[in-house]
C-alpha cells in the first residue's frame, strides 16, 4: 500500500467531494445519489471452505461466517465478506483496518493466501429509487428485488467494464467495485445514464 500522504482516490480529478458539499442542498429530493466510497481496504482470500482452521480464522477476524452460497455476502456492518468463487472471497473493510494482516497471520500454517488489492479498485455508490434503472441501462444482471436482494453480490459488466456489484440496503443502495483505471470512464457513463433522473452527488461514508 502506498504511503497515506501520497494516496489519491480514483475519482479525485472529478472533484466529487466539492460537488457533494455544494450540491446537496440544491436537490434534497433527488431520486438518485451517486458518490465514491474511496480507500476501502480489500483483500482477496483463497482457501478451502471445508478446512476448519480456514473457516475459523475468517470468523475470528471478520466476525462473519464464511459465505458458501454463490454470489452472497456476509456482513457485520463493518467488514463485508463477498463470495467470488468456490475457493475465493473478497474481504472488505474501512480504511485503516488490520483484518488482512491478521488473516494472513492466522492462515500462515495452512494452504491459503491473502492478497492486498486495496489500491486496485474503488467503489462507486448508487442509491435511491432510480438506482436500478440506471444500472439496468448497462448491466445484464436481473436486478429486480425478487432476484437481487440485500446480501447478494455478483461479478458482471457495466457499460462493458468489469465490476463487482453488491446490494447493501433496500433503499436501494448498490456498491459498484471497479478497477481504478476504469473508474473515471464508468463514472462519466453513469452520469450520462443518470441525467434524466436529476441525480445529486453524495459523499458516502
Amino acid at each position: 500500500m502506498v504511503d497515506s500522504y501520497l494516496r489519491q482516490s480514483a475519482l479525485a480529478p472529478l472533484h466529487l467531494l466539492a460537488r457533494a458539499n455544494t450540491g446537496a442542498a440544491d436537490n434534497p429530493d433527488a431520486g438518485l445519489t451517486m458518490g465514491e466510497r474511496a480507500f476501502r481496504n480489500q483483500w482477496v482470500v483463497r482457501g478451502q471452505a471445508d478446512n476448519d482452521v480456514f473457516a475459523a480464522a475468517i470468523k475470528q477476524v471478520t466476525g462473519s461466517e464464511l459465505p458458501l452460497a454463490a454470489n452472497t455476502v456476509h456482513s457485520t456492518g463493518y467488514i463485508d465478506v463477498l463470495w467470488q468463487g468456490p475457493d475465493e472471497w473478497l474481504v472488505v473493510a474501512p480504511d485503516g483496518s488490520d483484518a488482512g494482516p491478521r488473516l494472513a497471520e492466522a492462515l500462515k500454517d495452512i494452504h491459503a493466501a491473502v492478497t492486498d488489492v486495496s489500491e486496485s479498485r474503488t467503489v462507486i455508490v448508487l442509491s435511491g429509487d432510480h438506482a436500478r434503472d440506471v444500472l439496468a441501462k448497462g448491466c445484464a444482471l436481473d436486478l429486480h428485488p425478487d432476484k437481487f436482494a440485500v446480501g447478494d453480490c455478483a461479478q458482471s459488466t457495466l457499460a462493458h467494464i468489469h465490476i463487482i456489484l453488491q446490494l447493501r440496503s433496500d433503499t436501494p443502495e448498490f456498491d459498484v467495485y471497479v478497477h481504478r483505471s476504469f473508474a473515471e470512464s464508468l463514472w462519466l457513463w453513469l452520469e450520462d445514464a443518470a441525467a434524466e433522473y436529476d441525480f445529486t452527488v453524495s459523499n458516502p461514508a
